[in-house]
């Protein structure tokens, strides 16, 4: 396989069959040694991580595809951490889609003035760009039509999507006693249609048990 990309939680590989393949680092991301799935730098590795959010991202990619919702995933190999996927291309040079169900993280730090942490969001959607030096900057629907990086017809298509996915998830984990506060997707174009790329798995979300947070890798004792 021919190494295309390589991140920080994972790396990207070209296969002959055209597709590309994932491969699931144990890195993950966070600050002093401690797991933050905000955070953009590596801070830490955990073994066996990578197959335990190979075997979540499966789960939901899956659920997410009987729900009708167009998604890259093709194939899992959890034993070698391996996940084939149809090959995309981003947005821009990355956009990541963030649906909030509640007010923390950056959400709280940057409207703390006029918000409650933890308070109700009615499925807020927001958008950055991929970029750990500029710490992943916020950016308006005109600027993305203005810049050339999203269509106006593809920004509906990317909320209505990242709405309907964080309503399945939410679903899903209420059903484990689990709740959503918040969860960030990638998105590309695979074959000219917008596409739900890269991972969903602990790494992803905020989840919180009983109002209490629920660290990301305790996660995964749920599924």
């Amino acid at each position: 396989m021919q190494l295309l990309y390589k991140g920080k939680t994972k790396d990207i590989y070209k296969l002959e069959n055209g597709n590309a393949c994932l491969y699931f680092k144990d890195d993950v991301t966070g600050e002093d040694g401690v797991f933050d799935p905000g955070s953009n730098q590596v801070a830490l590795s955990i073994k066996g991580i990578g197959k335990k959010n190979l075997i979540m991202s499966e789960y939901y990619f899956k659920k997410i595809e009987e729900a009708g919702i167009r998604t890259h995933f093709v194939k899992s190999d959890v034993e070698n951490s391996f996940m084939e996927v149809l090959s995309a291309t981003p947005f821009g040079k990355g956009l990541e889609v963030i649906c909030r169900l509640r007010a923390v993280g950056s959400f709280y730090r940057r409207y703390k003035d006029y918000v409650e942490e933890g308070a109700p969001l009615p499925f807020y959607v927001e958008m950055t760009l991929k970029n750990d030096e500029l710490g992943d900057p916020l950016i308006t629907k005109d600027a993305l039509r203005m810049l050339g990086i999203v269509t106006e017809e593809e920004y509906e298509t990317l909320k209505s999507m990242t709405e309907d996915m964080t309503r399945l998830i939410a679903d899903d984990l209420k059903e484990k006693g689990l709740d959503l506060y918040d969860i960030k997707f990638e998105f590309g174009r695979c074959d000219g249609e917008v596409t739900l790329i890269d991972e969903i798995a602990s790494g992803n979300m905020r989840v919180y048990k009983d109002g209490v947070y629920v660290d990301p890798n305790s996660l995964f004792d749920y599924f």
